[in-house]
């Protein structure tokens, strides 16, 4: 069954030289050994997410890819991610109450921002 399997999230984008400066160099990520040559795999949490070229990079509109940060560490991991230059994106949404481009929605608080090819990725806490 597919449920005994680890997913692995793909990202297209449309320059993988300038998708990796960017999870590489501004977000941290190291480039795991085992690259193949349609993109580059990265581990995040014990698991892999690929990122690798395609001609219809950015065109998802939704959320590509989340990360889930234990609530103490949320704030330390935000203000990481301006110091590297990410703007977070607001929207409306029913339920979400925004402040400094930080939605909260009950005890949970996420943010979303968008790779330089448009795939959006959330970074939300976990109590």
């Amino acid at each position: 069954m597919l449920s005994d399997y680890a997913p692995c999230p793909t990202l297209a984008v449309a320059d993988l030289d300038r998708a990796r400066a960017f999870y590489e160099g501004t977000l941290g990520f190291v480039a795991a050994d085992d690259e193949v040559p349609e993109g580059v795999f990265y581990t995040a949490g014990g698991e892999r997410f690929l990122v690798y070229p395609s001609a219809f990079a950015g065109t998802n509109q939704s959320t590509a890819m989340s990360f889930e940060v234990d609530d103490t560490d949320f704030d330390d991991e935000i203000a990481n991610l301006r110091q590297h230059g990410i703007a977070f994106e607001t929207f409306e949404a029913e339920g979400i109450v925004w402040s400094d481009g930080i939605g909260t929605m009950g005890d949970v608080r996420s943010v979303w921002f968008s790779d330089p090819d448009g795939n959006i990725l959330n970074v939300e806490s976990s109590a």
